[in-house]
């Protein structure tokens, strides 16, 4: 074994994730030099930075109130590490969604004018844009938990580690809890405003896409920038720290004192670095069609990281090399197998998008049941392979390899979000071309690079839905061995805690598990539906009150749409955000609660933890069934609709075009609010059952 590598494996780790973060502020540099067009443009980028500026403002505002609360929660019943840990992690999560929204807002008018001299400049353009965000991204959260498991022992004074550990358990509940609340708010904001949009102006009016005279398209285009970028980069940071806190976990107490089991995740996402870099690099020169530029850089850079991951396998683990090296590429190989799978689902090249396409010709049911029926049958190929995956990783290395699978899947998180925040912004860069009267052939480019990205959107949401499924494995049996760990510090003599289908008390965890994500959708989709009915009403009002906004002679007051959003998204996203905190902490109280009053029921807080090993296992199942069947939906909607608009099915202002409408509308928040926040939504679940199992003795 390499000894240097294993006392510097770590801080290598941490300096490619410093090169991360330079490649990034290179490409921002490259993108901030770019042509920002003409004044007109310049203008409406303005405008819409400022309502995305304005809404980050009141979300942080608002998040931070909770999580102070929650700050000095934690503080007082788990200690001053863990309530330091949840500090780190809140605050890099609520970092993360804000450069999200900064980088998009400088690429988006970038895009539009490099559309006016060819798609390949756009695409250029909106993908490094995209590359920022995934950079830094990747950059921040590997320096966070890295440099935070560093520094731990030190600042706690642990040899024994577990207060390091604790504290790694609060920074992944914080940048969780914080995702959640990026994820719903920015997602009930965009939605709102898009699904009242176009209900109003296209539907009604007959309006183009981001018609400078439809009051809700500004409210629209700072949506996609709080929505898909912040909320998305929010959730990022979130899935790539906590996936490499559950490896450590599982490190620590599968092989306690073998430092190789640390250092080895924390070098794979390092490696990845490199590997995301060489694939960014590879779509900036190459030239290929848009579609396949994007996958080719991914395949490149999945092989790239296969490549190195041999030599560090085998250095770190001379005998078991193989064993270990084998779910690393299972890991990849479920990247690569995810994009290509939404890809199929989501893309208009593909027959599950042209069926929803020419069932819109018989009218708006036939539409929604097609695209209902696309989001079921979407659910089989992934969690098929997620299967595999799992019992492949498993039987290379146990758990551990499980872990090691899931760190190695989300290594390559620099470049896949690359692929992410190009769809937002290439949709912002449409919205300007046609609010600055740009001509009509770039607003054909930047939809075909739009209809790309809202495939790309869906296949990411896709990866990081069955990289949640992976993890979330991986944090139930953290849950399961701490569980276990306590009770026999607590007695030596006790009956080791068993989950078995027998127990009533599992039984009803799974009931209560499986129905948490239907839940959490409902508010969520309720929240959508209130927030765009106030948009609908809104825009209705204006256009009736001043008649010369669509004659072109009176101008609409968009900040009032802008600022119904902005209410309706902070105050609905609460509610949904606490549910899987609320519910964690419900089950785990109960039982011992009743207990107590009710001596004779013989309940005790042995009955809360294992019926929360039930929440835990049926909220993975059904979240990962109901986020897969929504984002699929959603993105087969929205691109079956660009399919028409293209010219298929009697294109626009056709019967099929106006079935389509309402199909993309039904599916905004299926794919942009309520699929992509359980992500998260399961973790939170998963990370607050860890935290509390010292109160169940």
């Amino acid at each position: 074994m390499d000894l240097f590598l294993l006392q510097n494996g770590i801080p290598t780790a941490l300096g490619l994730g410093v090169l991360a973060i330079i490649t990034a502020v290179i490409l921002a540099v490259k993108i901030r030099a770019a042509d920002a067009g003409t004044a007109l443009m310049k203008e409406v980028a303005a405008a819409i930075e400022e309502g995305a500026k304005a809404y980050l403002r009141r979300q942080i505002m608002t998040i931070s109130a909770i999580a102070v609360v929650l700050f000095i929660l934690i503080f007082f019943f788990k200690g001053s590490a863990t309530a330091l840990g949840f500090l780190i992690g809140a605050s890099c999560s609520l970092l993360a969604g804000y450069i999200g929204m900064r980088v998009a807002v400088i690429a988006n008018v970038r895009t539009a004018q490099a559309a006016t001299i060819g798609a390949q400049p756009a695409l250029r353009v909106a993908f490094n844009g995209g590359a920022v965000t995934g950079l830094l991204v990747v950059g921040l959260a590997l320096l966070a938990v890295g440099g935070f498991y560093l520094t731990a022992d030190f600042v706690f004074g642990d040899p024994t580690h577990k207060k390091t550990l604790d504290a790694l358990v609060g920074l992944a509940l914080g940048s969780s809890l914080i995702s959640v609340f990026a994820r719903l708010g920015g997602g009930i904001y965009t939605k709102a405003a898009d699904v009242g949009a176009d209900l109003v102006g296209k539907i009604e009016q007959n309006l183009d896409e981001d018609d400078p005279r439809n009051p809700a398209t500004i409210a629209d285009n700072v949506g996609d920038n709080v929505g898909d970028c912040a909320g998305m980069a929010a959730d990022v940071f979130e899935t790539f720290a906590v996936s490499l806190i559950g490896s450590v976990l599982v490190a620590a107490f599968t092989a306690p004192g073998h430092a190789e089991y640390i250092v080895f995740p924390f070098m794979l996402c390092g490696l990845s670095v490199i590997a995301s870099v060489l694939g960014i690099l590879f779509i900036n020169v190459g030239n290929l069609k848009p579609s396949s530029a994007l996958l080719a850089g991914v395949a490149l850079s999945a092989i790239i990281a296969g490549i190195l991951f041999l030599p560090l396998s085998w250095t770190l683990f001379p005998t078991e090399w193989l064993s270990v090296y084998v779910p690393t590429l299972v890991g990849l190989a479920m990247t690569f197998i995810t994009v290509i799978i939404t890809n199929y689902y989501t893309a208009t090249e593909f027959a599950p998008v042209r069926k929803i396409a020419q069932a819109s010709e018989t009218g708006h049911a036939t539409n929604i049941i097609a695209g209902l029926a696309v989001g079921l049958h979407a659910t089989l190929l992934p969690v098929f392979f997620i299967g595999l995956s799992i019992v492949v990783s498993y039987y290379s290395h146990g758990l551990y390899g499980v872990a090691v699978a899931v760190v190695s899947m989300l290594s390559l998180s620099g470049i896949i979000i690359s692929l992410d925040a190009f769809g937002p912004i290439t949709d912002n860069a449409g919205g300007l071309a046609v609010m600055s009267k740009l001509p009509k052939e770039v607003r054909k480019i930047t939809d075909e690079l739009d209809a790309i990205g809202n495939t790309m959107k869906a296949v990411t949401k896709g990866y990081a839905i069955a990289s949640a499924g992976l993890a979330a494995l991986v944090l139930f049996s953290s849950y399961v061995n701490e569980l276990r760990s306590h009770r026999l510090l607590e007695d030596p003599n006790a009956i080791p805690i068993n989950f078995s289908l027998e127990d009533p008390t599992i039984l009803i965890g799974l009931f209560i598990g499986g129905v948490l994500p239907f839940l959490f959708v409902a508010y969520t989709m309720d929240a959508v539906g209130k927030a765009a009915g106030a948009v609908v009403r809104e825009v209705r009002r204006q256009l009736a009150a001043k008649p010369g906004i669509l004659t072109g002679t009176d101008k609409p007051e968009y900040g009032t749409c802008v600022d119904i959003v902005t209410k309706a998204a902070l105050g609905e996203m609460i509610f949904p955000a606490l549910l899987p905190l609320i519910a964690v902490l419900l089950v785990a109280s109960v039982p011992s609660l009743a207990g107590h009053f009710f001596p004779s029921l013989g309940l005790t807080a042995v009955q809360g933890a294992t019926a929360l090993g039930g929440v835990l296992v049926g909220t993975i199942i059904t979240g990962l069934f109901v986020a897969i069947s929504l984002t699929s939906s959603g993105g087969a909607w929205d691109n079956a609709k660009k399919f028409i608009e293209e010219g298929n099915y009697g294109g626009k202002g056709s019967v099929a075009h106006a079935a389509a409408v309402t199909g993309d509308t039904v599916g905004d928040p299926y794919k942009d609010t309520s699929g992509p926040a359980i992500n998260p939504m399961i973790k939170v679940v998963n990370i607050v059952a860890i935290l509390i199992i010292p109160l169940f003795f």
